[in-house]
C-alpha cells in the first residue's frame, strides 16, 4: 500500500515537471494538454478549466459544417481593437482555445491587412485536422494596403483564395466568406466561382457577410451557402426584422453573429472616458462609441448586469447566452486577447436560462432607446441591405 502511494506521488510530480518543461519550451497546445492531464484516480482538481464539448451545425446537406458551439474571432488580436499582446502571447491564447475545445476560428485578409491571416496560420495550421479556420475575400488590397474598394470578380476571388491558402498554411479553406457585397459583380457570378473552387478542392464551404435576404436566395440557388455572417446582439437586431434570419431558417443556412458583445461594450468595461488607440481601433469613428452615446447606452449594460447578478452571470455571458438560445444553428464568434475572457466566454455554456426569462430581458431592453448608429455613413454603404 505504501509503495502504491509513493508511486502515485512520483507520477504526479513527474507530470508536474513535464508540464512545466512544456510551458518553458513553448510547445504546442496539444502537447501541453497531454502533459497536464492527470488520471482521475491520482488528481482531484478543485476547479475545472472551462471547455467546450457541444457542437452545432452550420448549413445542411452538402453544405453542412459541424463546429463548436462558440467560435473565436481572431480580428482583435491584430486589428481595430487598440493595444494587443505580442505575437507569442496571441499564439499561446489561440492554441489554448484549441485545447479548450473551440473548433471555429474566424479571420479575414482585410484584418491588418494580411497580418491576421498570417497570425492565424502560424498559430493554428498544425491543428488543421481538428479545427477549422474561416476567412473572407472581397476588400481590395494592393501592396498590402486596403483601397476601400470591393473586388469580387471571379479572377480576383481565385487569387484571394490562393493567397489566403498560403498565409493560413492550408491546402483547403474550410469556410470562405464574401466579406462585403460587390455591386459591380452579379452575385450569381460570385456563387458560380465558389462552386468551381469547391469542386476543385480549394474551398470546402462558403458564406456571405452583411447581405440581404434576396441576395442570399440568389446565391444559395447557384451554390448552397453554409453560413451568413452579420452583426447581431442585443443592441443591433436588424437581422430579425429584414428577413435574414427567416431566410436562413427556411433554407437551412447557419448564422454567425460577429461582434456578439458589441465590440466589447456589452461586457461592461467601456465607459465615456475610455481611450481607444486612434491608430488601431475603428470604434472612435463609430457613432455608437462617441462619449455621449456611450453614456446613454450604459443603461443597457446595467440591465444585463442586473439580469446576470441574479443568475451568477456576467453581462458578457448574458449577451452570448441570449444569442445561443435564439436558434441551434447560430454560432457566435467572440474575440479576446485575455485568457480570463476566453474562460468567461466558454463558461456561458454552463448556464441554463428559461425562454421566459430571456423574453423578460428583451422586454426590459426594448424600453431603452439606443443612441447612435452602429456604422458611420461610409461604412454603412458597404452593407448589402
Amino acid at each position: 500500500m505504501n509503495n502504491k502511494k509513493t508511486l502515485n506521488r512520483r507520477n504526479f510530480l513527474r507530470q508536474e515537471i513535464t508540464a512545466g518543461a512544456v510551458i518553458a519550451s513553448g510547445a504546442t497546445a496539444s502537447s501541453l494538454m497531454s502533459a497536464r492531464s492527470f488520471p482521475v484516480s491520482s488528481q482531484k482538481s478543485e476547479k475545472r478549466e472551462a471547455t467546450i464539448s457541444s457542437t452545432r451545425t452550420l448549413g445542411n446537406g452538402t453544405a453542412s459544417f459541424p463546429v463548436s458551439s462558440l467560435g473565436f474571432g481572431v480580428m482583435g488580436m491584430t486589428y481595430n481593437r487598440s493595444q494587443h499582446p505580442d505575437k507569442r502571447a496571441c499564439i499561446r491564447l489561440l492554441q489554448e482555445a484549441v485545447a479548450r475545445g473551440i473548433t471555429l476560428f474566424d479571420t479575414a485578409s482585410i484584418y491588418g491587412p494580411l497580418t491576421n491571416e498570417l497570425l492565424s496560420g502560424e498559430a493554428l495550421s498544425e491543428f488543421r485536422h481538428k479545427i477549422n479556420i474561416s476567412t473572407k475575400f472581397g476588400h481590395e488590397i494592393i501592396d498590402g494596403k486596403a483601397t476601400g474598394r470591393q473586388d469580387s470578380r471571379p479572377e480576383t476571388i481565385r487569387r484571394y483564395c490562393e493567397d489566403s491558402l498560403r498565409r493560413l498554411r492550408l491546402e483547403v479553406l474550410p469556410l470562405f466568406y464574401q466579406h462585403r457585397f460587390d455591386p459591380n459583380v452579379p452575385v450569381e457570378d460570385v456563387a458560380g466561382t465558389l462552386s468551381d473552387l469547391i469542386k476543385e478542392g480549394k474551398v470546402m464551404h462558403w458564406g456571405m457577410c452583411e447581405v440581404g435576404a434576396d441576395t442570399i436566395r440568389k446565391a444559395h440557388a447557384i451554390c448552397p451557402l453554409t453560413a451568413i455572417q452579420s452583426e447581431y446582439h442585443l443592441m443591433h437586431r436588424l437581422v430579425e426584422e429584414n428577413g435574414v434570419l427567416d431566410v436562413c431558417k427556411e433554407l437551412g443556412i447557419g448564422f454567425v453573429p460577429y461582434s456578439p458583445i458589441n465590440r466589447g461594450f456589452l461586457g461592461g468595461a467601456i465607459n465615456e472616458y475610455t481611450v481607444f488607440d486612434s491608430q488601431n481601433d475603428n470604434r472612435p469613428g463609430l457613432p455608437r462609441f462617441q462619449p455621449a452615446a456611450i453614456r446613454a447606452n450604459t443603461r443597457i449594460v446595467a440591465e444585463l448586469q442586473s439580469f446576470g447578478r441574479e443568475r451568477g452571470m456576467t453581462s458578457a455571458q448574458v449577451s452570448l447566452g441570449w444569442l445561443l438560445q435564439k436558434a441551434a444553428w447560430i454560432v457566435p464568434i467572440p474575440g479576446t486577447t485575455k485568457l480570463s475572457h476566453l474562460e468567461e466566454n466558454i463558461r456561458t455554456l454552463d448556464f441554463t436560462v428559461s425562454r421566459q426569462e430571456w423574453e423578460e430581458l428583451e422586454n426590459r431592453i426594448k424600453t431603452i432607446s439606443i443612441v447612435g448608429e452602429r456604422y458611420n455613413t461610409e461604412q454603412q454603404k458597404q452593407v448589402g441591405f
